[in-house]
């Protein structure tokens, strides 16, 4: 096996820390690119481009886990994606693994979505060989939403909108996977065990929590919330996650839990 280290870009966040963890299993050094340089972590701004020369030199793959969905997402997805390649490419990296998310051509009324695409498109026409995997949404992100809506008196949830969540430890490792093999193209989709509706998920979630809180679904209207309720988000045949929604739940549970009784 080759020493040369991968790196991975947003390896402190929820994803790309899991990556490197499951590379480090592997016996592959995985360098990890920071925007602050935290400890352990190279330093390296998709936004401006400062730091990524260096962060590149000696690499041979790339996986490219880096994103803004909230701020400035185009400035850091699509242009910052070009820059690092446009470092990559110098360095004679051989190898681009990109994480996108399942169903973004089919929701185009949804703006990060379309940048998301953006992005893909701009690692397509790049010279540097690629593998780019779509994934569905992550159980930690639909946690996160349900835990705000729990601070609410009932738990308001858009009618009929459809999901297939995944754990994003299982995507870590299939990214991973990839990183190690040859360049693909564009991978086979990737999806949790199930396709479920958002407000079952959320009663799973109340039930794991024994909350007698009710959930209320309300009509959400919308371009973007036809295509989620017509399953534009879900990929059934592709359904390779095996971690259910409740198994991940009581195991979030259990980790927080001190020693000898529930919180």
């Amino acid at each position: 096996m080759s020493t040369t280290e991968i790196l991975v870009t947003g390896g402190t966040g929820v994803l790309g820390r899991r990556v490197a963890e499951r590379l480090h299993a592997a016996g592959v050094g995985a360098r990890v690119l920071s925007r602050g340089g935290r400890p352990g972590t190279v330093r390296g701004d998709l936004l401006t481009g400062e730091g990524l020369d260096a962060a590149v030199d000696g690499v041979d793959t790339i996986v490219h886990c880096a994103s803004s969905p909230y701020s400035r997402p185009r400035q850091v997805d699509v242009e910052g994606t070009r820059r690092l390649l446009r470092s990559a490419a110098a360095a004679g990296v051989s190898h681009v693994v990109y994480i996108s998310i399942v169903g973004i051509d089919l929701v185009p009324s949804y703006p990060y979505y379309r940048v998301k695409l953006e992005t893909e498109r701009v690692i397509e026409g790049a010279p540097i060989p690629y593998t780019i995997l779509r994934a569905t949404q992550f159980y930690d992100l639909v946690l996160m939403a349900l835990r705000s809506l729990d601070r609410l008196p009932v738990m308001p949830i858009p009618a009929g909108f459809l999901g297939q969540p995944i754990d994003a430890g299982e995507v870590a490792g299939r990214l991973a996977e990839l990183a190690l093999s040859p360049p693909a193209g564009r991978a086979p989709d990737m999806g949790g065990p199930e396709v479920r509706a958002l407000a079952s998920a959320a009663r799973g979630y109340l039930g794991v929590l024994k909350s007698r809180k009710r959930v209320v679904e309300f009509p959400f209207p919308g371009r973007t919330a036809r295509a989620i309720r017509a399953g534009a988000l879900t990929c059934p045949d592709n359904a390779a996650g095996k971690i259910r929604w409740e198994d991940f739940l009581r195991e979030k549970l259990r980790a927080v839990e001190p020693e000898g009784g529930t919180p």
